[in-house]
C-alpha cells in the first residue's frame, strides 16, 4: 500500500475517488494543513544562530501526526501531495522531517489541477522536494513573526495594548489611510452639462447629444460654472442643428485572458459583491472536487497563480468545445495566448479555468450551492471568452452645430452610438450595454426639440474596495496569490479599518494613529517600495538566487537597532496625550480625561488605577453599563474572523460578553439584559423564554 498525503479532507476524498480502482493500492490521507509552526507564545527564532526557526506541533496537530507516523511506517511509500506553492512545498518539508522520509527521495507528487487523468500522471513521475521554495516559504515566515513580534510590543507600550504591525499588511492600511486622507482634504467643484435632443425630420427619430464647444474652442468638463451661464446658454440654442462631421469606424475588441488569482478576486467583487475572503474559500471548494452524483471531482484548476499560461490540452478542449456548442465562427483558427509576468516558474502554474469545459454551469447547477454555481459560471464564460474571436463593434461619432438665436456663434455637440456587428466573444463574457444612433448623413438638417441642464459636484476618489485594493497592491509588487485574502483580513480584524455601505475600506480612529505613528517612526516598514523589493527578495530565494539567511539579516539588524532607538524617543504622550475634561468621575470626584484603547477614544477617571472608572465616548461604546462589573460599558468589538460581539469595556477585568446587540432595558421575569435578536427583543439568559416584538417594547419605558 502507497500512502499519499494532503492538506485537506476534501481534496483526500476526491483523489481516492480517482484510485479506488487503481491496479496499486492507495490511501489517501490529509495533515489538516501545517503540522509544524513557530511557537504561539515565544519568537522561535535564534537570531544569534543564523536565525534558525524552532518548530513545534501545534496541539491540534500533534494527533494527526501519531496517525501520520504509524500509518507511513506501515506503507511501502509515502507520497506528499500538497499545493505546489510555497505554502505547499513547506507542508511537504515539514511531513518529511517528521516521518523520517529522505530528502533526496522523488516523494513529491505535482498535479495542477484534481481529475483523475491530472492524478494518475504525476503519479508517473513525482519529484523530489524544491528546497529552494521551502527556504522562501522559511523566509517569510521569519520576516513577518519579526516584524510582528518586535513591532507590536512597541505599538502596545506606546498606544494601546492588542495592537500589531505587519511587513505586509501595514502598507495595505497605509493605502486606505492616505485615501481617506485625500477624500478628507478634497474640495468639490459644481459644474453645469447641457444636453439636446435632436430629431430627424424625415422619420422622427431621436438622439441626444452633448454640448462640448463654444465656437472654436472645446469645453473642459469644468467650463461651465454657474446655472445662470447654463440657462444663457440654453435660451441662445436655435431649434435648428446641420451634421457637420460624422465618422463611422469598425473597431475589435479583444477578450480578457483567463483570471489569476488577483483578477479573479476583482471580478468576484465587481459582479458577485463577493469578499476575497469568500471568493478564495469557494475556489478552494471548486478545486478540491465537488460531488456530480458519481464521485467527486476538481472543477477548477489550482487557485492561486500568477500566471495566464493555458496548457495545450486546456486549448484543445476549449476549441471542440465552441465548435461544437457554438458553432465554427466562435472558435479561433489557432489558440490565443497571453504573455505574463511571471514571478518564479515553480508558482507559475496555469491561469484559473474549468478542469472540463463541457462541464456547462447550468447542468452541474444542482450540485453547487448558489454562490458555487456563480463563481464556477465566472472562472467558466471568462476561460472560455478568452479563446473566442474578437468582437466587431462599429462606432459612429457625430458632431452637429446649433447656430445660436442672435447668429453671433455656434454651438457644437457630440455624440456617440455603437452598433455590435459581430459578438464574438461577447457572446460568454458580455460587458457594457452599447446604444446606436438612428442612420445619419453628413450636411443633414435636425430639429432641436428639447434642452436640459444637468448639475455635477466634482467627486473625490473613491475608497478601496476589495477589488480596488487588490489591484493597487498587485500594481506596487506588494502581496502574492497566497496573501491578498489574509492581508485584507488582518487589517479588518485588527479594527484598523472598517467597511462602508458600500462594502468599500475607511480607517478607524486607532487605524489612522497605527499609519501615523509608522510613517513617522518606522518608514520602511511601511513604505510601497521597501515592500515590493522585499516580495522580489522572497522571490529570488525561491529561484535558489540568494540565501534566505542573508536577506533575513539584512533587514532585520537594521530594524532592531531602529527601534531600541525609537523606544527611547518616543514618548505615550506625544502619540496619544491624555485630554483633560470637565466632566467628573461620580465614583470618586476626580475630572475624567480622554484616553486612547484598542477599539478607540473613551473617558477613564484621571485617578486611574486607584479608580477604574470608565466611559464610552464614540461610536464603539454602547451608553449601557455592563451588567456584570456596573463599572466598565458595553463596547462593539469583533472576533479574529471580523464577527462581531459585545463586551466590557474593562476587559480583561471583567469579561462579560454577549453574542447579540443589547439594549438598556432588562427583562421583566428574570432581570437580564434584553438583546435584539433579528425582528424580536429577547432576554440574554438562555434559560428564559422571554421574547417580544420590537415595536412592543415601549412596556419597559
Amino acid at each position: 500500500m502507497k500512502l499519499i498525503i494532503v492538506e485537506s479532507p476534501s481534496k483526500a476524498k476526491t483523489i481516492s475517488h480517482f484510485l479506488k480502482n487503481s491496479e496499486e493500492k492507495y490511501e489517501v490521507v490529509a495533515s489538516l494543513g501545517h503540522i509544524r509552526d513557530l511557537p504561539k507564545s515565544e519568537l522561535g527564532i535564534d537570531i544569534e544562530h543564523n536565525f534558525t526557526p524552532r518548530y513545534v506541533i501545534p496541539p491540534r496537530a500533534r494527533k494527526i501526526i501519531n496517525q501520520l507516523k504509524k500509518k507511513s511506517a506501515e506503507a511501502e511509500k509515502v507520497i506528499l501531495a500538497t499545493d505546489e506553492d510555497r505554502e505547499g512545498e513547506a507542508i511537504a518539508y515539514h511531513l518529511s522531517v517528521l516521518l523520517n522520509l529522505k530528502i533526496e527521495e522523488p516523494t513529491r507528487l505535482v498535479f495542477h489541477e484534481i481529475t483523475e487523468p491530472a492524478i494518475k500522471k504525476a503519479l508517473l513521475s513525482p519529484r523530489t522536494l524544491d528546497l529552494n521554495l521551502v527556504n522562501a516559504q522559511v523566509a517569510r515566515r521569519i520576516l513577518d513573526r519579526l516584524v510582528g513580534y518586535e513591532l507590536s510590543p512597541f505599538l502596545w507600550k506606546k498606544i494601546a495594548r492588542g495592537l500589531s504591525a505587519g511587513r505586509v499588511q501595514s502598507p495595505a492600511l497605509r493605502l486606505i489611510v492616505e485615501r481617506e486622507k485625500e477624500i478628507q482634504n478634497f474640495q468639490p467643484q459644481e459644474y453645469f452639462e447641457i444636453w439636446s435632443k435632436f430629431k430627424k425630420i424625415e422619420t422622427k427619430e431621436t438622439f441626444k447629444a452633448k454640448l462640448i464647444g463654444i465656437d472654436d474652442k472645446i469645453l473642459d468638463r469644468l467650463a461651465i460654472k454657474t446655472s445662470l451661464e447654463a440657462e444663457q446658454i440654453k435660451n441662445d440654442l436655435s431649434a435648428e442643428a446641420e451634421i457637420i462631421n460624422l465618422e463611422t469606424k469598425e473597431t475589435k475588441r479583444n477578450p480578457f485572458p483567463p483570471f489569476k488569482t488577483s483578477t479573479l478576486a476583482q471580478a468576484a467583487f465587481q459582479r458577485l459583491r463577493f469578499p476575497v475572503k469568500k471568493t478564495m474559500m469557494i475556489a478552494q471548494r471548486l478545486y478540491e472536487g465537488i460531488d456530480l452524483g458519481s464521485g467527486p471531482v476538481g472543477l477548477i484548476t489550482y487557485m492561486r497563480t500568477d500566471s495566464f499560461n493555458l496548457s495545450e490540452e486546456a486549448l484543445q478542449m476549449a476549441q471542440s468545445f465552441l465548435k461544437e456548442k457554438l458553432g465554427p465562427r466562435y472558435a479561433l483558427d489557432a489558440p490565443r495566448r497571453f504573455k505574463t509576468k511571471v514571478k518564479i516558474a515553480q508558482e507559475a502554474h496555469e491561469a484559473i479555468r474549468p478542469t472540463n469545459p463541457f462541464l456547462e454551469p447550468d447542468q452541474i447547477k444542482k450540485y453547487l450551492s448558489l454562490d458555487e454555481y456563480k463563481l464556477y459560471d465566472l472562472i467558466w464564460r471568462r476561460f472560455l471568452a478568452s479563446q473566442m474571436p474578437a468582437a466587431l463593434i462599429a462606432t459612429t461619432n457625430v458632431h452637429l452645430k446649433n447656430i445660436s438665436k442672435n447668429k453671433d456663434k455656434f454651438y457644437l455637440f457630440s455624440a456617440t452610438g455603437s452598433q455590435i456587428k459581430f459578438d464574438g466573444f461577447l457572446k460568454l463574457w458580455p460587458t457594457v450595454e452599447y446604444e446606436s444612433l438612428p442612420n445619419l448623413e453628413l450636411n443633414e438638417k435636425l430639429k432641436l426639440t428639447a434642452t436640459e441642464i444637468s448639475s455635477h459636484t466634482t467627486k473625490p476618489p473613491p475608497r478601496y474596495n476589495d477589488a480596488s485594493l487588490i489591484k493597487t497592491l498587485e500594481a506596487y509588487g506588494i502581496g502574492r496569490p497566497s496573501t491578498y485574502a489574509p492581508i485584507i483580513n488582518l487589517i479588518l480584524e485588527r479594527n484598523y479599518v472598517s467597511r462602508d455601505q458600500n462594502r468599500s475600506f475607511y480607517p478607524t480612529e486607532m487605524g489612522f494613529l497605527v499609519c501615523q505613528t509608522l510613517i513617522d517612526h518606522f518608514p520602511e516598514i511601511i513604505d510601497y517600495q521597501f515592500t515590493a523589493k522585499m516580495e522580489e527578495d522572497l522571490d529570488e530565494i525561491a529561484e535558489g538566487k540568494i540565501q534566505w539567511q542573508k536577506v533575513v539579516a539584512d533587514f532585520y539588524f537594521p530594524f532592531k537597532n531602529h527601534l531600541e532607538r525609537k523606544y527611547e524617543e518616543v514618548k505615550k504622550e506625544d502619540l496619544v496625550p491624555e485630554q483633560e475634561t470637565n466632566e467628573i468621575c461620580e465614583l470618586c470626584g476626580r475630572k475624567m480625561v480622554v484616553k486612547m484603547g484598542r477599539y478607540g477614544r473613551f473617558l477613564a477617571c484621571s485617578g486611574f488605577p486607584e479608580c477604574k472608572n470608565t466611559k464610552p465616548l464614540n461610536n464603539n461604546h454602547l451608553n449601557i453599563k455592563c451588567p456584570k462589573c456596573h463599572e466598565g460599558y458595553l463596547v462593539i468589538r469583533r472576533t479574529k474572523k471580523g464577527k462581531t460581539f459585545y463586551g466590557c469595556s474593562r476587559w480583561p477585568e471583567c469579561d462579560y460578553l454577549l453574542n447579540d446587540e443589547p439594549i438598556d432595558q432588562y427583562c421583566p421575569l428574570c432581570g437580564e439584559i434584553l438583546v435584539k435578536k433579528k425582528n424580536k427583543i429577547k432576554c440574554s439568559n438562555k434559560n428564559c423564554s422571554y421574547e417580544s416584538n420590537l415595536e412592543k417594547i415601549d412596556f419597559f419605558d
